[in-house]
């Protein structure tokens, strides 16, 4: 007996339906949807990772330039205080307050002599009241006399925002948002 061989489809067909593709094109679409989510969220920490880092070494910076003046006593007992350096400067110079009181509201605005700005990688840019071309983070600082010892105790503050946060005009305490940098010293006199 013979075999008849015949080209007609069988029962369990191997391939796909246009459905079955279909469901598998609109599931594959969902999951790329939610990782592209996921990448942006990721995207936006790193940013925000960056400029916390950037702000916080920028702040220890200007706090290490302050820590360096002079606050102290000498053999004799006298106050011997730094009140001229100009931190506000590329590299600290005379011709600036030093340790002196700052004016009130100095973390707030830019007062000159307590407030300098930088580029993104941190270089200086200038200082003064009057924002440079470029500049992507504000630097302010202020020095206060503690209450309960003036004359031998400063609380030195640092604060540090991007320009665009700078601008929003509002005290900085109502103002601090996630990326700034705000560091507290206090300096208490030392003998020599």
């Amino acid at each position: 007996m013979a075999r008849m061989v015949t080209n007609a489809p069988s029962q369990s067909s191997s391939g796909f339906t246009l459905a079955e593709v279909a469901l598998a094109m609109l599931l594959l679409a969902l999951a790329a949807v939610g990782v592209l989510r996921l990448a942006a969220v990721s995207i936006r920490a790193a940013e925000a990772a960056r400029a916390q880092t950037s702000t916080t070494a920028l702040a220890l910076d200007k706090a290490e330039a302050l820590r360096a003046l002079t606050w102290a006593t000498d053999g004799t007992g006298q106050r011997v205080s730094d009140t001229s350096t100009d931190l506000s400067l590329a590299v600290p110079g005379p011709g600036g307050a030093g340790l002196s009181a700052s004016p009130a509201g100095s973390l707030e605005t830019d007062v000159p002599g307590y407030v300098d700005y930088l580029d993104a990688r941190g270089g200086w840019l200038g200082r003064g009241p009057s924002v440079p071309p470029g500049t992507v983070f504000v630097r302010r600082w202020s020095i206060t006399p503690l209450a309960e010892d003036p004359a031998d105790t400063l609380v030195a503050q640092v604060l540090v925002t991007t320009r665009a946060r700078a601008a929003l005009g509002a005290p900085a305490a109502e103002r601090r948002l996630p990326g700034d940098s705000r560091l507290v010293l206090v300096l208490t006199r030392k003998g020599r």
